[in-house]
């Protein structure tokens, strides 16, 4: 078997090669991402670049395609003509030229409208100072002298330029006069200002004509371009890169340049070289993980094979020391079992002594209550005898309703002392809230009258509940409850218990509250303890409450104790609620009151 040192001396040397052919393939990558990304980036600059070059063309063509007609046309009009006939004095029609001359420039928007005798001397114009100057004038009528159509590019020292068009004026054959029409650039170099590209005229001796930069214009292209600068023009106060786009007008022996902006190309490139490194490192690094998890798996392979030999030896080993300690298991495990069992039989019976313990607590009042019946019955019968005797057979009858009364209320306690006397099934279902409170009111009325306990209030909700858990059980509990709130309160006058219910979601709250001192903030947590009470030897020994705690957790609620702000204890069931169309176990009627005397 290869040994560790060996399989990563191995893995070395295939990194090393294989970082050798990434470099040459990631450096062919990066190269041609480059290469690509700068011919696209230079394709779209050009393409755009090309597309205003175009439309500048055609517009510049335009404008002056539309003033070379002019003077032509103007050249053969009779109204024309008519303005370079002298009167018989020599005068020339100044005042009708000049208002000719404003008419048409003011229809046609040129510069300026000019009319020239041959010898050079103005015959009147519209506007403007090109007309009053001598720049270029030999040349427009000397060319229109020959019969052709006369053109020159014009500037004076304001910087002001205009491309001026001249047509000859023939009057019967004879050379009278010159139509010259200026033409106005200030349109075009306005549309060009709002392109964020230069774009800018130059004429054959190189001077920028017209252009978008206030600052080139008049200016020869080497102030703005150096003759070595590679492409570098004055752009803002400093020379920068500009890629320029030229489109000769031999008609006006003009260039007309674009220049755009060599920015996105070197953009495209640093990204296209930033996108490819990254997919290069990332593809190497993709590699090397796989080529390092590959000898890392080899080296977990052999290292689990040896670990594996040792687990058999240790497994065998551990094997039959479990097989014994299984045996030891089972057997403890039966025993606790047994042991479970016999607690749970413990917790019942315990259960039913408390119970029992209560009913002997209380034998002394209940037989109070089975007395007044018996002695009222007696009571009834004598008189009833007598009222025979005497034939008053309607007082007989009332006498034996009030004695039948008297026998129905003693057999309702009687049936709640059996049914509250003996051992609770571990059925849970649905039960009346009302009746399980009503039952154990019946238990705890005649001890809550022995210890002076003047009302105990049922809330008006309480009847409307219905909640999961049993029967019995759950009156064992308000049983408990109610009496430790008696035992709390005796002796003190205006004693209340109350009692009441509302609803939380799927949940019954069900409070029982009293007013008497509370409970100790230190013995709070401790209520519910097995065996803690805090009354004298010989009146509890505090089992009541856990007996309480654990009958409400059998039906999945809780119970919880505090001190309410008032005064007084106040204890809190939470119970499932159960649907009221359910079958109820024990269907007595529920408490039709809300506030009994006791």
């Amino acid at each position: 078997m290869q040994s560790r040192a060996a399989i990563e001396l191995q893995f070395r040397r295939i990194r090393i090669g294989l970082f050798v052919l990434w470099a040459i393939f990631a450096s062919v990558i990066v190269a041609w991402s480059v290469r690509s990304a700068e011919d696209r980036a230079l394709s779209e600059v050009m393409q755009k670049a090309g597309e205003t070059l175009a439309v500048q063309t055609e517009i510049l063509s335009g404008v002056l395609d539309k003033y070379r007609l002019m003077p032509p046309l103007l050249s053969r009009q009779s109204s024309i003509r008519t303005l370079f006939v002298r009167d018989a004095e020599g005068n020339a029609q100044n005042v009708g030229a000049r208002r000719m001359a404003e008419n048409i420039a003011g229809m046609s928007a040129a510069m300026d409208v000019a009319f020239f005798f041959p010898d050079g001397e103005l015959l009147a114009n519209a506007r403007g100072s090109f007309a009053r100057s001598d720049e270029g004038l030999p040349s427009l009528i000397e060319v229109a002298r020959q019969g052709r159509l006369g053109r020159a590019a014009l500037s004076n020292d304001q910087n002001e330029r205009t491309y001026a068009f001249s047509s000859g004026v023939r009057r019967d054959g004879k050379f009278v006069g010159v139509v010259v029409v200026y033409v106005d650039f200030y349109r075009v170099e306005a549309a060009w200002a709002l392109s964020a590209r230069r774009i800018f005229v130059t004429d054959k001796a190189g001077t920028v004509f017209l252009a978008n930069d206030p600052d080139w214009r008049l200016q020869h292209i080497s102030d703005v371009r150096p003759a070595d600068g590679g492409g570098r023009y004055l752009i803002n106060g400093r020379f920068e890169q500009r890629l320029d786009l030229l489109r000769h007008l031999p008609l006006l022996e003009w260039d007309l340049h674009v220049l755009a902006d060599p920015a996105p190309v070197e953009s495209a490139r640093l990204n296209a070289a930033a996108i490819a490194t990254l997919a290069c490192l990332l593809a190497g690094l993709v590699m090397l993980t796989v080529l390092r998890r590959y000898e890392m798996g080899i080296i977990r392979a052999r290292r689990d094979r040896a670990i594996a030999l040792r687990l058999e030896r240790v497994v065998r080993d551990r094997t039959r020391a479990l097989s014994i300690t299984n045996r030891s298991l089972s057997q403890e495990v039966e025993v606790r079992r047994q042991a479970e069992a016999r607690l749970h039989k413990t917790q019942n019976e315990l259960i039913q002594t408390a119970k029992l313990a209560a009913l002997g607590q209380m034998s002394a009042a209940l037989s109070h209550e089975y007395n007044q019946p018996l002695a009222a019955i007696r009571t009834y019968a004598d008189n009833a005898l007598k009222f025979l005797e005497r034939g008053a057979t309607s007082e007989v009858s009332g006498n034996l309703t009030r004695i039948n009364g008297l026998v129905e209320r003693m057999a309702e306690l009687s049936r709640t002392l059996l049914s509250f006397s003996r051992k609770p099934g571990a059925t849970i279902g649905p039960v009346p809230l009302g009746t399980v409170i009503e039952e154990a009111l019946l238990l705890a009325r005649p001890r809550a009258r022995a210890a002076g306990i003047s009302t105990i209030h049922v809330g008006d909700a309480v009847s409307g509940f219905h909640v999961r858990g049993g029967r019995i059980r759950l009156g064992q509990v308000f049983v408990n409850l109610i009496n430790n709130a008696v035992d709390s309160l005796s002796g003190q006058p205006d004693a209340v218990v109350d009692i009441d219910a509302g609803r939380a979601g799927d949940r019954v709250i069900v409070t029982v509250r009293d007013n008497g001192r509370g409970i100790d903030p230190d013995q709070l947590p401790k209520v519910f303890d097995p065996f803690f009470t805090t009354k004298a030897v010989g009146e509890g020994i505090g089992i009541g409450l856990s007996i309480a705690d654990n009958i409400i957790r059998d039906f999945g609620g809780t119970i919880t104790v505090g001190n309410h702000p008032d005064g007084g204890a106040c204890f809190t069931i939470s119970l499932q609620a159960a649907n009221a169309d359910d079958e109820v176990v024990g269907g007595e009627p529920g408490l039709a009151s809300s506030h009994i005397v006791v």
